[in-house]
């Protein structure tokens, strides 16, 4: 049996946080399922925090192309309870069209003169293992930028509407995440991943509109076995939005994908000099808080109910894939633009792990965002607690086995 998604010892996490994706490693409640080893141990699941039926979903960031092709690939096999979200999502799509031809009137001359500021930085990484952690950290660099949530929500179109949505609409978030007790708002560092599933390309992430069908667009997660033409289609779709962000920002970009950990070849390829910084977490803590994750947001974003078979199973297989792909590329990269860190070294000491990452990169001067790192651990960071997971030896040894390669790589057996 796969290991069941047990955590103990719940903690406060920090105020960091976005629209329903992983924020930061830790969550302020136990990540504990309702699995038969929950109930043995006669441990209740975790409640998610409420989240308004009013709230946007991924999905009303679509045109109507990409969201018939999301309903299609999922066979329209939608649950009676999620027939509003549907016809929700539906309606916005048309409104999204409008706009996005708005801005394309409204911005065609500095969209044609679009470039980017500076090679990009990509934070790669499984999920839960701190990438996001890490985001928050290097965007505080005002030197350094990031699309933000309402970027990658609605990337057609942020050009002419994000101040809008900043100005006047932030109470159409949650304060909370559902997963956690992690602030949310339009302007926090985002995924990527999102805007370019929201822009119509296949993405391992539509998995969470129809979870039922287990594996979604797993040959996104390496690009190996996708058709030269559609890998180039995503490659220039991705270019295509961070300069639009480069736009809004004007200023180099700090981009985070757990995504990207199996594409860093092609990255690498498409965006000449730019830099990667890798980071692991110990499997046992890791593999416990994904499950989690993806609990969450089939509980909150999924357009039919989710019966969860299978998912251990995909969590396993997609750090499989994600890695194989990852240490065939590596070498490719110059050792100059690619740093490993761990989780549990950036927890401890998070000046001194940026401090490497800047020298080793040739970022810039770290000086000059030290006192402010130095701040942030000194306040907010001295009270927080990571979750502490605890498998049983049959589990642990699962993981062990699945997950060898990862284990003595990164130093966690």
């Amino acid at each position: 049996m796969p290991p069941s998604c047990v955590t103990l010892s719940p903690s406060v996490p920090p105020n960091f946080g976005t629209l329903a994706t992983s924020r930061m490693e830790s969550t302020s409640k136990s990540e504990v399922p309702s699995t038969p080893s929950a109930k043995a141990a006669n441990i209740k699941p975790a409640k998610l925090n409420s989240y308004p039926f009013y709230s946007p979903r991924f999905w009303h960031g679509m045109r109507p192309a990409a969201w018939w092709r999301l309903l299609r690939s999922g066979s329209f096999e939608i649950s009676p309870s999620r027939i509003p979200m549907v016809i929700s999502v539906s309606l916005t799509t048309f409104v999204n069209t409008l706009l996005t031809w708005l801005q394309n009137v409204l911005f065609a001359r500095r969209l044609r003169e679009a470039e980017l500021h500076g090679p990009p930085v990509f934070i790669v990484g499984h999920w839960r293992s701190g990438t996001t952690l890490l985001h928050e950290l290097m965007v505080r660099d005002e030197r350094f930028s990031s699309p933000s949530t309402f970027q990658c929500f609605a990337p057609s179109h942020f050009l002419v509407t994000q101040w809008f949505f900043r100005k006047f609409a932030s109470w159409l978030l949650p304060g909370k995440r559902p997963m956690d007790n992690m602030d949310a708002g339009w302007e926090r560092p985002q995924e990527d991943e999102f805007a370019l599933m929201n822009l119509g390309l296949p993405s391992p992430y539509r998995r969470i509109a129809f979870p039922r069908r287990k594996q979604v667009d797993m040959e996104y997660l390496d690009l190996i076995d996708v058709s030269n033409e559609d890998r180039e289609t995503w490659l220039s779709t991705l270019r295509s939005f961070l300069l639009r962000v480069s736009v809004s920002t004007n200023r180099p970009l700090v981009i985070k994908s757990p995504t990207h950990t199996g594409r860093i070849g092609h990255l690498a390829r498409a965006f000449p000099q730019a830099k990667f910084v890798h980071i692991t977490r110990d499997p046992r803590s890791l593999f416990p808080s994904t499950c989690r994750l993806w609990r969450s947001l089939d509980e909150v974003q999924s357009l039919q109910t989710s019966d969860e078979e299978g998912l251990d199973e995909y969590v396993l297989t997609c750090l499989a894939k994600m890695y194989d792909s990852f240490h065939a590329d590596r070498p490719e990269i110059d050792e100059h633009h690619i740093i490993d860190i761990r989780y549990e070294n950036l927890i401890a000491d998070p000046v001194g792990t940026l401090r490497t990452i800047y020298e080793s990169l040739r970022l810039s001067d770290f000086d000059t965002v030290s006192e402010d790192i130095q701040d942030w651990a000194d306040n907010e960071h001295r009270q927080y607690k990571t979750n502490k997971h605890q498998l049983d030896p049959d589990q642990e040894k699962l993981l062990l086995d699945r997950w060898s390669d990862y284990f003595d790589r990164y130093g966690y057996r």
